[in-house]
């Protein structure tokens, strides 16, 4: 069992994770930044690494993407800046990002350094869920790292049950197929996707991203998944003058 695993053990409802991009606003702020956030509540994190074509992301995250890469943010920066990280963070922490960067330094490599410095899974939008399990798997399972899949209102009953054999974490449930940044918008057709879902009986954990921005879209999406990712909103606070202050009261606004 890695960190998640035990956190979704032990705890199965209102989980919130919160994501932001290494690097931005600045660098060397990657672990203060989480160990602020696990300190005001947050109950896991996804750390975004920069990538120069963040097809899935809206423009407040391609902003911050750009920005850190103007920074100077690297794969190998990163990990640099983690090996600090389970000295200060003991929640779980995915890492985020587009497959061109993880191919470019290497997947064994990825994977193994990785899980040396302490991260629990990986979130790849764009890795094809069958490279995944025949040439990829090995590696994260390997390194006791979960490889966590998406889901979009479009995807099909028999791939989501395909995504629940491969899954040992958690699903990201999308709560729409456009890009991040926009409002939780729960419609018929969205109210039935996640009823739909929610049917189904999957052996892992759901969680819901894309539009969480405040306390009442985390808790509509807390009724039909066990919690609720928030991104843009809380990387616009990033943006702000002494973000680093306001990030207790951000937490509190929306999970309490």
């Amino acid at each position: 069992m890695n960190r998640l695993n035990q956190l979704f053990a032990a705890k199965k409802e209102n989980l919130l994770s919160i994501y932001y991009t290494a690097g931005y606003p600045a660098l060397n702020t990657t672990v203060d930044i989480a160990e602020a956030l696990e300190k005001a509540g947050a109950d896991f994190l996804e750390v975004g690494f920069p990538y120069s074509d963040p097809v899935a992301d809206g423009p407040t995250i391609q902003h911050s993407s750009e920005q850190a890469l103007e920074n100077g943010m690297t794969l190998n920066l990163l990990f640099e800046e983690l090996t600090e990280l389970r000295k200060r963070v003991s929640i779980p922490i995915l890492l985020m990002g587009y497959f061109n960067p993880i191919l470019q330094y290497g997947i064994e490599r990825f994977c193994t350094k990785a899980a040396e410095l302490g991260v629990d899974g990986i979130i790849v939008p764009d890795l094809p869920m069958y490279e995944y399990e025949a040439l990829y798997s090995e590696h994260f399972i390997k390194n006791n790292l979960s490889n966590i899949f998406l889901v979009t209102p479009q995807t099909s009953p028999d791939r989501i049950r395909k995504i629940d054999e491969l899954s040992n974490a958690f699903i990201y449930l999308l709560s729409s197929s456009s890009i991040t940044g926009g409002s939780l918008q729960l419609t018929d057709n969205i109210k039935d996707y996640y009823k739909r879902i929610k049917a189904m009986e999957l052996k892992n954990p759901t969680i819901i991203g894309f539009g969480i921005t405040d306390s009442s879209s985390f808790k509509k999406a807390c009724e039909y998944a066990n919690g609720a990712i928030v991104g843009s909103k809380f990387v616009k606070l990033l943006a702000e003058e002494n973000y680093m202050e306001k990030i207790p009261g951000f937490i509190e606004a929306i999970k309490f």
